[in-house]
């Protein structure tokens, strides 16, 4: 079959259980190069940006389901007769089983397809809003968030079509909406909820995003196509096979279903994420930084009117609070087309140099994460009340939310790139660590915030594990050689045996990696 050949550098996504196996059942087995341009790498440019536009809705309706809700805890605790702090943990189951979600869902998007996964996904989030919204007790809610979160695909499969739309020297643009999408989404909540929480009942907090994640599902049901590699050569041997008679056959066709998925099979498909986040250490690193900073943001959504209470701020002015925030996001989103263009040409110049095609995507992360620490230190000494002007607190706000997004972009950038067809599992692990620590101080932030010696505190400590994390970061790339590719996906080619280091990180010197651990800690 003719067909346009996939450029050199091209890593395959299909076929990997029969690379070496050409002929299955008396079928010849399709490969990416005999029908790369029926891929989706091949589609056009206004199809791809088409689906990025409704994947950019998807990412911001989850995110936006995660903060919505902490503007229905007034009326919440009101209703049935609890404290607010219990009723905060409702956001906090909800993050908390959102991060397995995560993990649960990714690796299933591998196997099965991006789209049912996906239109599975948002159904059951959509479903499970509905028993929160008419919850006769706060039992049924805590059960219907919890179930609610565990729903949630997350960014790890939405994130992942990107690595099927575009190889990694072409993706960057599309990760940095895709990134933008999901951070405005966390903020979006608390910025609609002021208005729901002053004019209307908290059901309709839930209410709300019904309407809005069903709009989102019915458009990505009409307008977004399967993108899954191993998926769209399997339907395209289908149609080889009716059109022409040929007896070929897709990567996962004619394998039996207990051997495809045994309960082995399934056990090894569900823990690979958790196995890549605890094994790799670039990963566990990357994570680590990323989920620290979501954390701040779910802080920053449980306390803004504690501390924006002391200038007599309104419940109006509370959530539009959340715009500097917004604003942040805005300038980093922008300041990384330059870098993103200084990066990609780069990469044209030297298509050989390991270095520039994989670790120069972190390079703004070196000069940006800082951002964290400053804005928090800054927002710690500004949020003291009167006399101090309310202004100083909300720039240093959006200083943070500056660093906030780049460190989630340029980590999730190089992941994408760096993992492939497997970057959904890789950046799943990402996205445990966001949720589950944003999870985890959820509830402890507004004690954080009762007391000013409290806040400054803890913001100081928080502070000072930002820097270390930039510092381990930066001393591990020029420690230890980072390679192009896990050895949990070489392993899973063949092309590697299980070695004491199953991670992008290679160590030249034997203790180092202990030795920075240990530092941080």
């Amino acid at each position: 079959m003719d067909s346009e050949k996939p450029p050199s550098n091209h890593t395959p996504a299909a076929g990997r259980r029969s690379l070496d196996l050409r002929e299955r059942n008396g079928y010849i087995v399709l490969s990416e190069d005999d029908c790369y341009d029926h891929l989706a790498f091949c589609f056009p440019s206004w199809k791809k940006w088409m689906i990025i536009s409704v994947i950019f809705l998807v990412q911001t309706s989850m995110n936006f389901n995660t903060s919505l809700y902490s503007n229905a805890i007034g009326g919440i605790s009101e209703e049935f007769g609890i404290s607010l702090q219990a009723a905060r943990c409702g956001a906090m189951i909800y993050l908390v089983t959102y991060a397995f979600g995560c993990e649960l869902w990714a690796p299933w998007s591998e196997e099965l397809g991006r789209k049912p996964i996906l239109q599975l996904s948002m159904l059951l989030t959509n479903i499970w809003q509905i028993p929160v919204a008419l919850a006769p007790n706060f039992a049924t809610i805590m059960v219907g968030r919890a179930f609610g979160g565990l729903s949630l695909a997350g960014g790890s499969v939405t994130l992942g079509m990107i690595a099927d739309l575009w190889e990694p020297e072409h993706q960057h643009y599309a990760v940095a909406s895709v990134v933008f999408s999901s951070v405005a989404g966390s903020v979006l909540g608390p910025l609609i909820g002021g208005f729901v929480e002053a004019f209307q009942p908290w059901p309709w907090a839930m209410w709300i995003q019904l309407i809005f994640g069903g709009f989102v599902q019915i458009c990505h049901l009409l307008l977004v196509p399967e993108t899954r590699t191993t998926i769209m050569i399997n339907n395209y041997a289908k149609e080889q096979r009716k059109a022409t008679g040929l007896n070929v056959c897709g990567p996962d066709e004619f394998q039996p279903f207990k051997e495809r998925f045994s309960l082995s099979q399934i056990l090894l498909t569900w823990i690979r994420p958790f196995k890549m986040l605890v094994t790799e250490p670039i990963v566990l690193t990357l994570s680590l930084l990323s989920g620290f900073s979501d954390a701040l943001i779910f802080m920053f959504i449980q306390s803004f009117s504690l501390v924006y209470g002391q200038w007599g701020f309104s419940t109006v002015a509370v959530s539009l609070s959340f715009i500097p925030i917004l604003v942040g996001y805005i300038i980093a989103w922008l300041s990384m087309y330059p870098v993103l263009h200084r990066n990609s040409t780069k990469r044209k110049k030297n298509p050989d140099d390991e270095h520039v095609q994989y670790e120069s995507r972190l390079w703004w992360l070196l000069y940006t994460a800082p951002c964290l620490p400053i804005g928090l230190i800054g927002f710690a000494w500004t949020s003291l009340g009167p006399p101090v002007h309310w202004m100083g607190s909300m720039v240093f706000a959006a200083i943070v939310g500056i660093g906030n997004y780049t460190i989630y972009m340029t980590t999730i950038d190089y992941m994408v790139c760096a993992y492939g067809p497997y970057s959904a599992s890789a950046t799943g692990g990402n996205g445990f660590a966001r949720d589950i620590l944003a999870g985890a101080l959820t509830v402890p932030a507004t004690p954080f915030f009762s007391s000013t010696l409290t806040r400054i505190s803890i913001l100081h400590l928080l502070s000072s594990r930002g820097f270390r994390l930039r510092d381990l970061l930066e001393r591990t790339g020029d420690a230890q050689k980072i390679t192009i590719r896990s050895a949990i996906v070489r392993r899973s080619e063949g092309k590697c045996q299980p070695s004491r280091f199953h991670g992008l990180l290679r160590i030249e010197a034997p203790d180092s990696q202990a030795q920075y651990w240990s530092e941080y800690w």
